[in-house]
């Protein structure tokens, strides 16, 4: 007896499409010519995020990755530029990293890369269907808890 997956074409299509906005940030990424992945270009912009500098802990949680994770991004991001550690004024053991000027005017740059990348992505929609899918986007990334296996 073979079960029936309704779901299963819609899941395959999410995926696909998560695949393609992948592929056209990264190009975008590419030709804006920075150097920055997609998960450096996460990284710089969660720290935006924040009024002082964070914890690489604080950023491992916020990114939902292992701390191992965040010390290589920020490492490449350092080696960069973009990026600096700096220590903590009230626990010299801690270290926390903050945007440095070039990665400020890169963040500038990679926004214009996202909203190219977005506007490639959106193209065959019309106004209305982008707001329907805006509709649709919210209720799928602020509804219902989390369910495992």
């Amino acid at each position: 007896m073979t079960t029936s997956d309704p779901d299963g074409p819609l899941a395959e299509q999410l995926l696909r499409f998560t695949r393609r906005v992948h592929r056209i940030q990264k190009r975008h990424l590419h030709d804006c010519g920075l150097g920055v992945t997609p998960a450096q270009s996460r990284l710089l912009r969660t720290l935006a995020h924040y009024d002082s500098p964070p914890r690489m802990a604080d950023l491992a949680e916020r990114l939902e990755v292992v701390p191992r994770a965040v010390t290589t991004l920020v490492d490449g991001l350092e080696a960069s530029g973009k990026v600096r550690r700096v220590p903590d004024p009230t626990n010299r053991r801690v270290i926390r990293i903050e945007l440095t000027e070039d990665g400020r005017k890169s963040l500038r740059e990679l926004h214009g890369a996202r909203r190219s990348a977005a506007e490639e992505i959106l193209a065959p929609l019309t106004d209305e269907q982008r707001s329907v899918l805006g509709e649709l986007l919210d209720t799928l990334i602020d509804g219902g808890g989390a369910r495992g296996c």
